[in-house]
């Protein structure tokens, strides 16, 4: 994993898509600059979610971008993605070590300082940290503030991703934090037109992140 694989990482979300369109959106989000996709079903069957991860892994290797898979490991292992991501309710961060790996990224939900510094302990490669702005995606998820974000970024030497409720227009607000990068999921996978959203944000992003 590189800094620059997290500069803009795409979070899946199906919503009421097809399997044709929501592969067709994980493609176009690939050409159009995406750094890194993380797979994320919380409904599914564990073989209904292993068949999807292949279907996305062929789409990404093709296109030499990271696949992370949410929460399941087994899942990770199984389709031989890049990385596994886990909250706060997932395995102990080092025993997810473990089972990965040294040659897997890990990366860890963290919206503490004192998170933060345990999952890094534990063998986090990368942290993501929010949600900074309200977002639907996560009903009632408690807002992280930037003050907060930056604290994180500031007490560990692993890059750290803000996610939650962000928008080419609020990335600005960014600037000065020591983020490596942004993670979007409804901006992106609900966008009109995901070529120019993503360019959007990348033009942003160039912006802000020093």
């Amino acid at each position: 994993m590189t800094i620059e694989s997290l500069r803009l990482y795409l979070v899946t979300n199906r919503y009421d898509d097809s399997l044709d369109t929501f592969l067709k959106k994980v493609e176009l989000a690939c050409q159009s600059g995406v750094t890194m996709i993380q797979l994320r079903e919380k409904a599914l069957t564990t073989n209904h979610y292993y068949q999807l991860a292949k279907k996305v892994k062929k789409i990404t290797d093709f296109y030499h971008i990271p696949l992370i898979i949410d929460d399941r490991l087994d899942i990770c292992l199984a389709v031989n993605a890049e990385g596994l991501h886990i909250g706060d309710d997932e395995l102990p961060v080092a025993v997810a070590r473990t089972l990965l790996g040294p040659n897997k990224i890990l990366g860890v939900t963290a919206k503490t300082v004192q998170r933060a510094l345990e999952a890094e302990k534990g063998g986090a490669d990368y942290l993501g940290t929010g949600a900074i702005f309200p977002t639907t995606t996560k009903k009632n998820a408690p807002i992280t503030s930037i003050k907060t974000l930056k604290k994180i970024c500031q007490s560990v030497s692993i890059p750290v991703v803000a996610i939650g409720g962000l928008t080419p227009d609020k990335i600005n607000q960014l600037k000065d934090t020591g983020i490596a990068g942004i993670a979007v999921v409804r901006d992106l996978m609900q966008a009109k037109n995901i070529n120019e959203k993503a360019k959007k944000f990348l033009i942003e992003l160039e912006k802000t992140i020093n």
